[in-house]
């Protein structure tokens, strides 16, 4: 098979486009901008645009957040970054693009699990839009200015015109919201939170992480720092129960030198168990994390904080052990409950490099905060902390 780096004809074909107006009227506004922000979404990873997202991001000297397809395109350890924005964003990067003058959105579709309430959606801001889809522009989130075009490109030629800005006091004050909305971590006992912690610390950073779909996926994008594009590999917007632990096989084969480690809730891990199979098979040395709480849990978070705790089909507590059904299908399987346990689980897994599984026993009402409710805006996000000062016991 040969592989080549040629463009497809469309998106050439968009990238041709790209018109010195387009290019000098962006370039004006964050010259003109004194807030400006920056959301980075899928379309930078398929352009494979980290550097040009960098050097744009220094040059406008604005905070970068991203959605959760844009995981990678910015360092999640670089100063600059705040966070995935929306449903489940930080604060700071919710309250921020909320404050902000100017939103530059590279790549990405506005999705309700981003905007929240359209109608409040930055509305202090003016907003650039660059895509290469032409439908996606006005579509959700009416744009000031847009470029069509291939995200690599257009920044390459957009770099070239704007004004290296010093918006030091904006950034101070972004710093401030980082500071004082840090994302929640007990590293007492064994959280969601704290397995994907864990993970990020005794891999450096360095893995590829794939997911299913729940709360795991969130406190998967939360809580480990994705440096590069397609370090997370994750269905999105799809919602696809069971592609975690394919993707993590796929992820694998092509990339024999990485850790590779899929993220699974108990009941996603259910959809595609049986892969394991594959991955003994062909001994394809995969570490899948089953994060188990014996329920369904985003939608039972959703039952709990918004119906009253009426719980339908979300209870999962029954008498299937996923250790033996793995040790069943030929690899090595782990139960842990604690912390410690589970560091010295993952540690040994990484060690043998065999198809491993790691059943984490969990809470089942542990959460994914901060949280905005359906058709809210991004700025109305609350905290553990915030519905225990109203009274709430969730």
């Amino acid at each position: 098979i040969e592989f080549t780096s040629k463009e497809p004809e469309e998106i050439k074909r968009y990238s041709d486009s790209i018109t010195e107006d387009d290019l000098n009227t962006v370039a004006d506004m964050i010259k003109a901008s004194e807030k400006p922000f920056i959301l980075v979404g899928g379309g930078a990873v398929i352009s494979e645009a980290d550097k040009e997202v960098r050097e744009f991001a220094e040059l406008v000297d604005a905070p970068v957040c991203d959605s959760l397809m844009g995981k990678g395109a910015f360092d999640g350890t670089n100063k600059r970054y705040t966070g995935m924005i929306g449903m489940h964003g930080t604060k700071a990067s919710n309250f921020g693009v909320t404050e902000s003058d100017l939103l530059i959105v590279l790549g990405a579709r506005f999705s309700d699990r981003v905007i929240g309430n359209a109608k409040e959606f930055a509305k202090n801001a003016n907003i650039v839009h660059i895509d290469v889809d032409p439908s996606e522009i006005n579509k959700n989130i009416k744009a000031d200015a847009s470029i069509i075009g291939d995200i690599k490109e257009v920044l390459l030629r957009l770099n070239k015109k704007v004004e290296k800005k010093d918006n030091s006091q904006w950034m101070a004050h972004i710093e401030e919201l980082k500071k004082q909305y840090p994302l929640d971590l007990d590293k007492s006992k064994l959280t969601g939170p704290a397995v994907i912690d864990s993970l990020y610390n005794i891999t450096n950073g360095d893995a590829i992480v794939t997911t299913d779909v729940g709360q795991h996926q969130m406190w998967a994008a939360q809580f480990y720092k994705y440096k590069k594009s397609r370090q997370l590999i994750t269905s999105g917007g799809l919602g696809t129960m069971g592609y975690g632990v394919g993707a993590c096989i796929g992820a694998k084969m092509g990339n024999k030198d990485k850790i590779c480690v899929n993220i699974a809730g108990d009941g996603c891990f259910r959809m595609n168990m049986n892969e394991i199979a594959t991955a003994t098979r062909y001994n394809i040395p995969i570490i899948q994390i089953v994060i188990n709480n014996h329920v369904l849990g985003m939608v039972r978070q959703w039952q709990t904080l918004f119906y009253g705790k009426r719980y339908s089909n979300t209870v999962l507590n029954d008498a299937v052990d996923f250790v033996k059904i793995a040790e069943g299908m030929g690899a090595k399987a782990y139960r842990v409950t604690t912390v410690e346990e589970f560091e010295a689980a993952l540690k040994d897994a990484i060690e043998m490099n065999i198809p491993c599984v790691i059943d984490a026993q969990i809470d089942q009402d542990d959460k994914v905060f901060p949280m905005v409710p359906a058709n809210t805006a991004i700025s109305e996000a609350f905290s553990e902390e915030d519905l225990a000062e109203l009274g709430y016991d969730c």
